[in-house]
């Protein structure tokens, strides 16, 4: 079987690990959005989110990130104006991002928890499962939700048109052989897999003979940038996909009926489309790589950010063509649809985030005052912060070029868009947070709001009553540059290509030599 189009996609999950006896077979129920006109269609279309952690939306501190739930409920929709039915799954451990919260995190995380089951719902959400971050407040949370769920070993069949799809799961393939068959028993053509596990392990449940599925979606994976993700269909007996975590991508199945029913065979991609696909998600990313440089001028990136729209604009148009029957049998064929950053917002799925965003920066400032405590003093003999007007008193000299970075600025930049009092920013945007000596609550910011000397070079207090280079980290390394340039928030950080813009004469350069009189 031949490799599909490269793209990125979500992870989807599927509740628990343990075992439990596969429900009845639940009756055919017409998901939300599907008018009865469309009762006969030739065709459907299945969206898929999964792995969302509590994500609604890219923090956005870097240019062009991808993701957003508002984004994704614009792709729903979108497909929903066309003639064929529309279904939309998700496979769980979408709601929370950590397994466990501390107390202060818990106003903010449920909030956000509700404000995703909201725009599901708005998406006309058919069935989703759950895993083990959908429970982090407990089932009683979970199910106050109202979402329509999809229990462990579960089966649920769905309208699609002229034909049936059957969504089921289980961590093993026995478990996945067991609900297939009861989906088919219940009239599913097509069979849609939730593996609750890594790729590797949903490989190998499907080399199992007659699994009865007709995709197989890896679900679970150890942590959010797991190498997994960007993966095409893997080539097996039954195809297997690795999706993309954190609502960045949408899976999408597009489903074609032919004149004679019968199992669905997967179609292959086009060989220049797929090239053509694989070519404009590499100039993409060189131009991202580009665009997120410091100091890059104002003409260069709104030339840049201009060529990046025209190429997402070509390839969303790759895939979301109408797929046709292969021949007169049933096919099927799996594309993955990042959530550029250029992509429509849905306007309904944005007033529930904003609205998020508004709520929650009050509910965590209120619990601060309420229940805030003060970091830890330093051990004795270690060094506490100060702040940047200490070390102004012996290196004014660094200052300009500190001013001249975003580092000086980025208190102001959470200020802008009303994110200063969430927990999943401010760490990155002050000085010293959660440290001994530094500052732990959110209503105690003062004279910490920037990334300031302290937070590269380390607390200051020692040094500046008794300046040595050996009481200060003088020359601060990747390691602690990639705290908060990671991955997730600075995908495109490079240490030796960003220390050279925030240095400068008196800061890691020495200052010009005045010409001769």
């Amino acid at each position: 079987m031949r490799r599909l189009l490269t793209g990125l996609a979500l992870l989807a999950a599927l509740s628990g690990c343990s075992r439990k006896e596969p429900r009845t077979v639940e009756p055919d129920t017409a998901a939300p959005g599907n008018t009865a006109a469309k009762a006969d269609a030739p065709g459907a279309i299945l969206f898929i989110s999964a792995d969302m952690r509590g994500y609604v939306g890219p923090c956005g501190c870097s240019e062009n990130m991808r993701g957003g739930i508002a984004r994704a409920a614009a792709q729903v929709k979108e497909a929903r104006k066309g003639a064929l039915p529309v279904l939309y799954v998700d496979g769980g451990d979408s709601l929370f991002g950590e397994p466990t919260l501390k107390p202060e995190q818990v106003p903010q995380e449920e909030r956000k928890a509700r404000a995703l089951a909201e725009a599901m719902k708005d998406m006309g959400l058919a069935v989703r499962a759950t895993g083990e971050l959908d429970d982090v407040r407990g089932a009683g949370f979970r199910q106050g939700l109202g979402l329509p769920e999809l229990e462990p070993g579960g089966v649920k069949v769905l309208a699609a048109g002229a034909r049936k799809v059957g969504v089921v799961g289980a961590a093993d393939a026995a478990g996945l052989k067991q609900a297939a068959a009861k989906a088919r028993a219940g009239g599913a053509a097509f069979v849609v897999g939730l593996f609750h596990g890594t790729v590797q392990e949903a490989e190998q449940a499907a080399s199992t003979p007659e699994l009865g599925v007709d995709l197989v979606l890896a679900t679970h994976t150890a942590s959010e940038f797991s190498g997994e993700e960007n993966k095409p269909v893997r080539d097996a007996a039954v195809p297997v996909v690795a999706l993309q975590s954190k609502g960045r991508s949408l899976l999408r199945v597009d489903l074609a009926y032919g004149a004679k029913p019968g199992r669905f065979t997967l179609q292959k991609t086009a060989a220049d489309s797929e090239r053509e696909a694989s070519s404009l998600e590499r100039r993409m990313a060189l131009m991202d790589k580009e665009i997120n440089f410091p100091g890059l001028t104002p003409e260069r990136k709104q030339l840049l950010q201009k060529k990046i729209e025209e190429l997402v604009a070509r390839r969303q148009a790759l895939l979301t063509a109408p797929v046709a029957a292969s021949g007169e049998g049933d096919s099927f064929s799996v594309r993955f649809v990042p959530l550029e950053a250029t992509l429509p917002s849905d306007p309904e799925a944005q007033k529930v985030v904003n609205a998020y965003d508004a709520d929650v920066g009050k509910m965590n400032l209120e619990w601060a005052k309420a229940h805030g405590q003060d970091c830890p003093a330093p051990e004795k003999g270690q060094a506490a912060f100060v702040g940047n007007s200490a070390c102004a008193e012996c290196h004014a000299e660094s200052f300009p070029a500190w001013e001249a970075t975003k580092h000086h600025v980025s208190f102001k930049t959470l200020q802008e868009v009303g994110k200063q009092f969430h927990l999943n920013c401010i760490g990155c945007h002050v000085t010293g947070w959660e440290k001994p000596g530094g500052v732990c609550r959110l209503d105690k910011t003062a004279g910490r709001e920037t990334v300031g000397c302290e937070s590269c070079h380390g607390p200051g207090s020692i040094h500046a009553e008794d300046p040595s280079a050996d009481n200060i980290l003088a020359r601060p390394g990747q390691d602690v540059c990639v705290t908060c340039h990671n991955p997730e928030n600075s995908p495109y950080f490079d240490f030796a290509t960003y220390l050279p813009r925030i240095l400068g004469p008196g800061h890691g350069q020495p200052p010009p030599v005045k010409p001769k009189p």
